[in-house]
């Protein structure tokens, strides 16, 4: 199987269910289009990510993923700078936000895809908390500007749904999925 994604998480989350698979990244435009609904755009993405890829593998399972931050109707994406990451963080405090993320497979002209929501309650969060989180770098690169997986695990009160999913890739039905793709899992000597 081919990850198409440079994603440090979803190459450790496919290693810890034992999947074997190469990376060939995928070099898209990721913007969302104009009034896109997030499942839409979620989903559009994972599939561009994976057919992209695919065509440079004819005949290899392809894995394409995408993982978004919706607050308000709204996918916030990943900070610009600093004071963005902050402006997210201080949007999220005290309040509920969901994690969307697809996975699509695609091998020749069979094509499925999957989107996985979950629910990420933050505690309460001061602005002296959140500027020394920003400090930390870990913002710079995630949507939402937190990682739940890192340092920013404090942060969250509660989940709703599937851990894995925040982290960047809902194991389960990436599981089932890559069953129906004769993909096997928990291979052993990973």
């Amino acid at each position: 199987m081919i990850l198409a994604s440079s994603s440090p998480r979803r190459r450790e989350l496919l290693n810890q269910i034992g999947v074997r698979f190469d990376i060939d990244v995928a070099d898209i435009d990721e913007t969302p289009e104009q009034n896109e609904a997030p499942v839409a755009y979620v989903e559009r993405m994972a599939l561009e990510k994976a057919r992209t890829v695919a065509s440079r593998h004819p005949g290899q399972v392809v894995l394409g993923s995408d993982t978004s931050v919706i607050f308000c109707d709204r996918i916030l994406g990943k900070p610009v700078d600093d004071s963005d990451a902050k402006a997210t963080l201080a949007s999220l405090s005290g309040q509920t936000h969901s994690v969307l993320s697809a996975v699509a497979l695609v091998c020749g002209d069979q094509e499925r895809v999957i989107s996985v929501s979950t629910q990420v309650r933050f505690r309460e969060l001061g602005d002296e908390e959140i500027a020394a989180y920003v400090k930390t770098g870990e913002p710079a690169d995630k949507a939402g500007s937190y990682g739940i997986q890192g340092l920013g695990a404090i942060l969250v009160a509660g989940i709703k749904g599937s851990y894995s999913n925040v982290v960047g890739l809902p194991l389960t039905e990436t599981a089932a999925l890559l069953n129906e793709f004769k993909v096997p899992v928990w291979q052993a000597g990973l």
